[in-house]
């Protein structure tokens, strides 16, 4: 179970990638919602610290690419608002 969810993990990390990609090579952040990610944001910085907490690495080490993802996003909605 622990692969399966580590490549679901990976793969949703990947189906996001192209919404930065839009945002800062493409310079549209036209709808995208600086609400929703920032509570994105949130939910993986909990996830990380709770992780950390338990020692898992299973769930803070994708965290860390989750915090990079959202925080992308949000800077570059607001950079191309």
């Amino acid at each position: 179970m622990s692969r399966v969810l580590g490549a679901m993990s990976v793969f949703t990390m990947l189906m996001t990638v192209p919404q930065v990609l839009t945002i800062w090579v493409g310079h549209q952040a036209a709808g995208v919602s600086i609400v929703s990610w920032s509570a994105y944001l949130l939910s993986a910085l909990l996830w990380f610290w709770y992780g950390l907490q338990k020692g898992d690495k299973n769930i803070y080490l994708p965290c860390v690419g989750w915090v990079g993802l959202d925080a992308a996003v949000i800077v570059g909605a607001i950079v191309y608002a």
